[in-house]
Parts: structure tokens; sequence; C-alpha cells
């Protein structure tokens, strides 16, 4: 212990007197290097401290989100009021047999398309037949009663001027000749009714259409009355197809809309309606409407309109239903926009409009009915907005995006005017 002390106290006392440094070479070079180390690591530590300050000095701000912006097309269109409507025959009937007897002649296929005059059915016609012929044997007969009738009158007028007949016998004569005539009468009107029932007996198309599955069979006994007194067998059915009637009920705000344009542009009441199937994503089909009934519904509030639709590809059939377009008003310029771009907003519509300094605006809209793929923009809008079509989810209301030009086009095929 004292060596040490006494070590320590030497080499201090050393020190303060000048003497030089005895010290072992190695020490002084371990200190040495300690020291470079911690030189070396406080000159990467500054210089690594300046790199991430000048880059975080340099990054660049976040990137805006891109929307495609347009102006609202502008076009002239006319107004249009939409409904739902369902084909019907101009004319069906139900074949029923007017005289009876037995079925023996069946001349079409179930649902084929049979022309006017085309022979359908055949009942058996022989007790018609004979029928005709006692009304011609008692034609005869009666015609033989006129012919003997005025030979007994002739004779009884020219006693009665010899005065060896009285009146009385002539005005006997005169009657049998009358009675004899109506008889005559009766026959010809026997021989008409037992030709028109033999007519009968072969029924035929009354008009072109579409025929439908025969109720009967050959053999079948049918009954047949054509007063209908009687109950009547029902052979088939027959629709129309060239042209179809389009029915369609109006709600009482539609048809004041439609009376109101009707009176203040005093046109005819045949107008063009454009109709579109439910396979069908355009108004290609066209009619004409040409009857609205006199009164409304009192249980529904609706008034019954029709159209008549030429069908000669006979393509449709009564009981398909269609969407029409009812053109009420002459066309006005009016702002359009893609359907996508409108937003719903509980009871009220929104477009999003993208301000000069790119700030993203809501507005709320009035909106129509759609032309041409496109959504007719009643009000709310002006003329130059910039309005948002597409990124709608990156259009957040009060926040910037960067707008891109696009464009928004009109398709006409899709609005009856391809």
């Amino acid at each position: 212990m004292d060596q040490i002390t006494n070590h320590s106290s030497f080499e201090f006392e050393r020190e303060a007197v000048g003497l030089p440094d005895r010290r072992p070479a190695w020490r002084v070079w371990r200190v040495a290097a300690a020291g470079v180390a911690l030189a070396v690591i406080a000159a990467f530590g500054y210089l690594g401290f300046s790199h991430h300050r000048e880059a975080r000095a340099v990054a660049p701000p976040a990137a805006l989100p891109i929307v495609t912006v347009s102006k609202p097309l502008q076009r002239a269109v006319d107004t249009r009021l939409g409904f739902l409507g369902q084909f019907s025959a101009v004319d069906k009937i139900e074949l029923r047999a007017q005289v009876g007897g037995t079925l023996t002649e069946i001349h079409f296929k179930d649902g084929q398309i049979v022309h006017k005059g085309d022979l359908l059915f055949v009942i058996d016609p022989r007790p018609y037949e004979i029928k005709l012929a006692q009304a011609n044997a008692q034609l005869q007969t009666a015609t033989a009663h006129v012919a003997l009738a005025n030979n007994q009158l002739t004779r009884a007028q020219s006693l009665r001027r010899n005065e060896f007949a009285t009146q009385e016998t002539v005005d006997q004569r005169t009657s049998d000749q009358d009675a004899s005539a109506a008889a005559v009468e009766d026959a010809k009107a026997r021989i008409r009714d037992a030709q028109l029932d033999l007519e009968y007996c072969r029924v035929t198309a009354p008009f072109t259409g579409r025929i439908g599955a025969r109720q009967v069979s050959i053999g079948s006994l049918v009954a047949g009355s054509r007063a209908a007194v009687s109950p009547t067998t029902l052979l088939t059915t027959l629709v129309s197809l060239d042209p179809l009637y389009l029915d369609f009920d109006m709600s009482e705000s539609d048809y004041l809309t439609f009376a109101r344009e009707r009176a203040r542009l005093g046109g005819p009441l045949a107008d063009r309606v454009l109709i579109g199937l439910s396979d069908e994503n355009s108004l290609a089909r066209e009619g004409t409407l040409d009857f609205v009934d006199n009164s409304l519904d009192r249980s529904s509030g609706t008034i019954h309109t029709r159209a008549t639709v030429p069908n000669h590809d006979l393509f449709l059939a009564p009981g398909q239903f269609a969407r029409l377009s009812v053109t009420v008003a002459p066309p006005t310029q009016a702002a359009l926009l893609p359907d996508s771009a409108v937003v719903l907003d509980q009871s009220q519509h929104l477009v999003m409009t993208v301000a000069a300094d790119g700030t993203v605006a809501p507005k709320i809209v009035e909106i129509g009915e759609l032309r041409g793929g496109l959504r007719v923009i009643k009000s709310g809008l002006e003329a130059g907005d910039r309005v948002v079509i597409d990124g709608l989810v990156r259009a957040i209301p009060g926040t910037k995006v960067a707008p891109q030009d696009g464009a928004i086009r009109y398709d006409a095929a899709t609005d009856g005017q391809g």
C-alpha cells in the first residue's frame, strides 16, 4: 500500500517539476486512439444530423387527389313523361260454335299465324244439308200452291163477271193466293236459315292474327247457338297482332302537366310515343298517342291512356310490358350530367363542383329524367360550374383536389333519336 502511494506521489511531483514523462509508449498511444475515435464519431453524427435536416427541408408536399371535371353539357331537350305500359290486342275474340254437332276437322296448329278467311274448324254439315233440302222442298210446294191459287182466283173473277160466282168466292180465292205467296216467302227464309247454318259448320278466321290453343278435339260434340241463348262450346281464341295497343295510366299530376301543355301549344292529341322493351336500353320503337279516357279513376287517381304501336314483324305480343316516354313540350335548353355524378343525400340530390383554387364544394340540384344516357339537371347549376364526373370518392367537400378536364357525351341512340 505504501509503495503504491509513494509511486503515485512521485509521478505527480515529476510532472510538477517538468521532468520528462517516463511512462510506457503503449499507454500514450491508447489514449490518442480513443480521442481520434471520439472525434470521428462526433463528425459522422454531425454530418448525419445535417443531412437529415436538409432532407426534411427539401421533402415535397403530399400529392393532391386527382378528379375528372367537366362543365354541364348544354343541349336542347324536349319535356317528356315516362310511364310503364302493357300491350294489348286491338281485336281479341273467343271463337265459339254457332251450330251444334260433331267436330270433324281442325285446320291449324296451336299458336300459328292465321289469315282472314282461313278455315279453322269443320262441324259435321250433313244435318244442315238435310235441313236445306227440306227448305228447298217447302219452297217448291209453296210455289205450286201459288200457281194453283192464281188460277183459281182468275176463274173466280171470270165467273163473278158472268154472275156465276159470288163475291165471297172471289174473296176466298184472293185470300188463298196471298197465303200461298206468303208460304213462298217463308220457304225462302227457311232456305236462307238452313244455308246460314250450313255456312256456320265451317268456322273461319274473322281477321289475321295469332290463334291460341284449341279447346276441342276431332270427334267432340260441340254445342252452338247463333243467338247465344244457350251455353256454347269455346273452340279457341284469336288475337290480332298488327297493330297493338299500349295501355298505360297517367297520375293526376302527370295528366295536369300533359293537359296544360296541350292547352298551351294547341297541338293535336296524336303525338309520337317512344317505347323500349324490358330488355332494351334504348327507346327504339315508336307509337302514336291516340286516346285519353274521359274521366279519372276515383279509386286510383289515374286516367287511362292508350297508344297504337305498329308491329309489322309480329315480334310484340299482347301482355308484354314496355317503358314509354310521352313528349309533352317542345325542346328547351337544359344542363346534362352523367347519372353517376349525382349523389343522393337523404331527400336531396347533390353534385360536387371544383372552384378555381381546387376546393371541392357541393351544390344542391333538382334532377329530371334520363336523356341520352345523361341526367337532366333542372336547377342548381351554372353553365360554367366544373362538376366532378369521375373520382367522386376522392372529392371530399372542403378539401383541395387536382382537377383534370373530361368530356360528357350524349348517346342519341338510347334516347330514341338514333
